[in-house]
């Protein structure tokens, strides 16, 4: 494959809530019908299956080992060398993979979104453009509240337990020190429409050099 080939890799990245998820929709939402797809760290949780129910529980999700990152470097490269791949799927609900994957196609612009994608020099070698999603801790943690409650079925009390006891330490840790690998910081997430149309006209010069 020629390098003008190869498919260009964007790493959005960005502490829980920050809305690197927003982010990378709104990208991806803005080219309907393009070679453009979204690969989410999140689906790359660990299986689990060999613990039980209530040893899941305290699996710490914001940690590098967490992640199977081994198996989604392995499927970035296939995607790459533009081979499909069957992605996994995660309960939540179960806390572990589930049986069901996803086949992916591979496609021209790849979008590959998660808190700890900059963590692992691997991953960052397979990265053209490394996006920081940059936002206030309040707003992180309000974030997260809601989408905790409303699409993952815990408590309030549940939701800020593990945030004080794992979520802002293991960000100060691992995630807020990947920021200095990141080419594009963009402050306050999906609300940032500049830097939103900033990505996209890239973007979008990219699919008019391929003729995409």
């Amino acid at each position: 494959m020629k390098k003008e080939d190869k498919p260009i890799v964007i790493g959005v990245t960005g502490g829980s809530g920050s809305g690197k998820t927003s982010v990378s929709q709104a990208i991806f939402n803005y080219f309907p019908g393009k070679s453009i797809m979204m690969l989410e760290q999140d689906s790359y949780y660990k299986n689990q299956d060999h613990l039980s129910f209530e040893e899941r529980l305290k699996t710490n999700y914001d940690h590098p080992f967490a992640f199977d990152t081994d198996l989604l470097i392995t499927h970035l490269k296939d995607l790459l060398n533009n081979k499909s791949i069957q992605k996994p799927v995660y309960d939540y609900t179960k806390h572990t993979r589930s049986s069901e994957t996803i086949l992916q196609e591979p496609k021209q612009v790849i979008i590959l979104e998660g808190i700890l994608i900059l963590e692992d020099s691997r991953l960052r070698d397979l990265m053209d453009i490394k996006v920081y999603v940059d936002t206030d801790d309040d707003i992180r943690i309000i974030r997260r509240i809601k989408r905790d409650i409303e699409e993952r079925g815990r408590t309030l009390s549940n939701v800020i337990d593990q945030y004080l006891s794992v979520v802002k330490p293991m960000h100060t840790q691992f995630i807020e020190p990947t920021k200095k690998y990141a080419d594009i910081i963009i402050p306050e997430g999906g609300q940032n429409q500049v830097a939103i149309d900033l990505m996209t006209t890239k973007i979008n010069t990219i699919f008019e050099q391929r003729s995409l």
